[in-house]
């Protein structure tokens, strides 16, 4: 059924078959040659194209979706829509670390489930009793000063979140979104199957984004960051001090 579940997807979308060929990373002719039933998609092909449409590898191979209603909200939640992660491994097939740099957080939009683009990404291993050899992680790096006191530039340690129901609330978590690529904010479960997301630099407001607006979720478990604090300068429990004294005198004053 894939070539024309691609062919009923794209349209229930609105999209051409160049629209979705520049969404998805492949040249138009390809998208053609899978609704004309002359070429198979690869599996890195069949992962974006699941992830871009919310639809389960098995669902878009095997169901009709032009005559099937299939709500895979909660299954999409849950990690039961064939929600692959592709990873680096060393010659002894040990799960290495990716590095994505800020510069390449827009193609990583694209790229995360397409093995030959996660190849080009820089790897390590990170050797710390803090991380289980039982689970995948990788490493962001931050762009911007939403979540001061941590600089912009730094690199986000983060554990893969398969099932979104095991998002830790309040906790740092980078999140790859449809709409917004890469974002470091700490989300909040609401109704309606959204996550408010909440910046630490209050200068930046609150907003809520749908679960199927999100890609793939990581919990932050920590950060090296190559910007050392000034000699001297002021820490946050220092100005917290500095303005209780302040207000204090401003009271004393009053009276």
């Amino acid at each position: 059924m894939i070539e024309q579940n691609i062919k009923y997807l794209r349209k229930s979308r609105g999209l051409t078959q160049s629209e979705l060929a520049e969404k998805i990373g492949v040249n138009r002719a390809m998208i053609g040659s899978y609704e004309e039933k002359r070429a198979q998609p690869k599996i890195s092909v069949l992962q974006t194209l699941s992830a871009f449409f919310r639809i389960s590898i098995d669902d878009l191979i095997n169901t009709d979706l032009s005559t099937s209603i299939i709500d895979t909200t909660k299954d999409h939640r849950l990690g039961k829509n064939l929600r692959v992660l592709t990873s680096a491994v060393d010659k002894q097939n040990n799960e290495l670390i990716s590095v994505v740099p800020s510069k390449a957080s827009a193609g990583y939009t694209f790229g995360y489930a397409d093995p030959e683009y996660m190849e080009k990404l820089p790897v390590f291993n990170l050797p710390l009793t803090e991380l289980s050899s039982e689970r995948s992680y990788r490493v962001f790096q931050t762009k911007g000063d939403s979540m001061k006191p941590i600089e912009s530039g730094s690199y986000i340690i983060c554990e893969y979140v398969l099932n979104w129901d095991d998002v830790q609330e309040g906790k740092p978590h980078i999140l790859l979104t449809k709409e917004d690529g890469i974002v470091f904010k700490r989300p909040f479960r609401q109704h309606n199957n959204e996550l408010l997301l909440k910046s630490d630099n209050k200068e930046y407001l609150p907003y809520s984004i749908q679960f199927s607006n999100v890609l793939e979720i990581w919990k932050a478990l920590g950060y090296i960051s190559f910007t050392l604090p000034n000699h001297g300068a002021p820490t946050v429990d220092s100005l917290h001090e500095m303005y209780k004294k302040l207000k204090n005198e401003i009271e004393g004053m009053k009276s």
